[in-house]
């Protein structure tokens, strides 16, 4: 009860009450709040749904005791998914016309560009045989979408590395050209390589029978523009971190230098770029992680340990170096785990790795944590030494064992909260450059067999989803938000007792859609940075992304 007290006392804090902040919203929307969602204040004034006998919401609080969400990485729809039957835009009937790129003037691409560095510039065995794709093997490939194959035209197995593709805030922005997704070979760092997928051999991917047992929505986006770190925040809060003052600090040098004004969309290109996308990637001005009016929307280490900044000389241990540059200021704004709490909803995020990170003491990445994967730790609210970080920031452990893996421990035993959230550690969530596709996919389903045999099973909703799209290009258009997006599009998976079985939900959903679940199904007040979202669509009278519920179906 003493926890409880506390995270209530730190949810009430968390609360926006700074006016600078206000100018997130009014960047955001091109109408206030008040105008686009009559009665809307903030998240304290947002009313609740009340449930009515017989009604949706009322089976949704009957049956739904569990959600859990599994969040990989790095992977488009077309990546992986580009043909899954029942889709409504199969890339197969794409017109070539509609793939093909155009480079930087805005003239057609002859060929696609050489994959810059090589695909997969370091040699690996796989199964007895060396895999190797550097830069001059990988040319003159016709201007459209590929398969991804190795050297003898074979399919490249899903267990090779491939190398990282850029996939970050302004850059994606620029690929999706205002929706024709015409440009992401020419702002892209790999040059071709944004055009691969999987193709048929998709079909053996355990991800793949998973949807099709499940319901596979292919109309999901990922919220934010760009990289992981943001897509990180806005499924916890649904908007953009602050850096108000990063002009007077150390991180000055990381404002981004844009050529349409200081809420635009587009990197000033530096004068030696090269012109052509064929000649080689981009280069800018100055590609920073802040926005010039004060938004961080690109990687920033979190405040607290475990972070890749390491404590100040002298300094307190549990920080990051808080003059360094690198390093965002702790945020104190409200996230879904703060309602969560004020309603004393039990709640947890499972990092992949989280506690090998802590005994490292700010400086390990073994067994390859990745930071900026756990969002809680940049907020101030769920500081090192408070309650609320001690009762919902749990380490995942690793691997597939439920001996190794405490999420899995959980699982068997029955004991997840509410609402869990699982990273899995970095080797397996599918970034390419540093991890695979294959081995990410077996993690999955073997979580996923955890589950089913869970006690908590009957009860639960499991959405797997990607925070990004990983810089991979994707043909379908996602729809205008606001200034922060919808990005590009990402597979998501329901996977349910209560999941339409074999479906493949058309909806439109956003990474946003896992809060608005959430929110339904707690009567939660609604998070400032949803009601932008929906102000946004509201003022183009269009309808804000889903809640899922779509892709549920009760019997009774």
């Amino acid at each position: 009860m003493k926890d409880q007290a506390h995270d209530q006392q730190q949810a009430s804090a968390a609360l926006p009450s700074d006016p600078a902040r206000r100018r997130m919203f009014q960047a955001a929307t091109a109408v206030g709040l008040a105008s686009a969602v009559p009665g809307m204040v903030g998240a304290a004034a947002a009313t609740t749904r009340q449930p009515v006998k017989g009604s949706l919401d009322a089976k949704l609080k009957a049956h739904v005791k569990n959600v859990v969400v599994i969040y990989l990485e790095n992977r488009s729809f077309n990546n992986l998914f580009a043909n899954f039957p029942g889709t409504s835009a199969p890339l197969s009937e794409l017109p070539a016309a509609a793939a093909a790129q155009k480079d930087r003037d805005g003239s057609v691409l002859a060929t696609l560009p050489k994959v810059w560095g090589g695909m997969v510039p370091t040699p690996q065995n796989i199964g007895g045989k060396q895999y190797v794709l550097r830069e001059d093997q990988i040319k003159d490939l016709p201007n459209a979408p590929f398969k991804l194959s190795d050297a003898d035209g074979n399919p490249l197995p899903e267990a090779v590395i491939t190398r990282d593709l850029w996939h970050v805030f302004y850059q994606n922005q620029m690929q999706i050209n205002g929706g024709k997704n015409d440009h992401f070979v020419a702002w892209a760092n790999s040059g071709g390589m944004v055009m691969g997928h999987y193709g048929e051999t998709s079909k053996n991917l355990n991800l793949w029978q998973i949807a099709q047992q499940y319901t596979l929505c292919d109309n999901f986006f990922m919220a934010a523009f760009g990289g992981s770190y943001l897509n990180h925040q806005f499924l916890i809060s649904g908007r953009v971190p602050e850096y108000f003052n990063a002009a007077d600090t150390a991180a000055k040098r990381k404002i981004a230098v844009l050529e349409d004004g200081p809420t635009g969309t587009r990197l000033a290109v530096a004068p030696d770029s090269p012109k052509s996308a064929l000649d080689g990637h981009p280069k800018f001005v100055n590609d920073g992680a802040i926005t010039p009016d004060g938004y961080a929307v690109n990687t920033m280490a979190p405040p607290f340990q475990p972070s890749y900044i390491r404590p100040a000389a002298g300094g307190d241990p549990l920080l990051a170096d808080p003059h360094d540059a690198s390093t965002l200021p702790p945020q104190s704004y409200h996230t879904i785990g703060d309602l969560l709490s004020a309603k004393q909803v039990s709640w947890a995020w499972y990092g992949g790795a989280w506690q090998a990170a802590l005994d490292a003491k700010g400086g390990g990445d073994k067994p390859n944590f990745q930071y900026h994967h756990q969002p809680f730790n940049y907020f101030q609210q769920f500081a090192p030494g408070t309650a609320a970080r001690a009762a919902h920031l749990r380490d995942g452990g690793v691997g597939d064992s439920p001996i190794s893996n405490r999420f899995l421990a959980d699982v068997v035993a029955g004991q997840l909260p509410a609402v869990a959230f699982y990273k899995p550690q970095g080797n397996l969530n599918l970034h390419a450059g540093y991890s695979d596709v294959e081995a990410g996919d077996q993690h999955v389903a073997n979580v996923i067999e955890h589950l089913k045999k869970s006690p908590q099973w009957k009860d639960m909703v499991v959405v797997i989803t990607f925070d990004e799209n990983g810089g991979w290009w994707d043909h379908v258009a996602p729809p205008k938000g606001d200034r922060w997006g919808p990005g590009s599009r990402i597979p998501a998976i329901v996977v349910s007792p209560y999941a339409k079985r074999g479906q493949v939900d058309h909806s439109f959903y956003d990474t946003t859609s896992i809060m608005r679940f959430i929110t339904r199904l707690h009567d939660l007040p609604l998070l400032e940075g949803l009601a932008t979202r929906n102000a946004a669509f509201a003022a183009r009278g269009a309808m804000p992304p889903g809640d899922l519920t779509g892709t549920l179906s009760f019997r009774a």
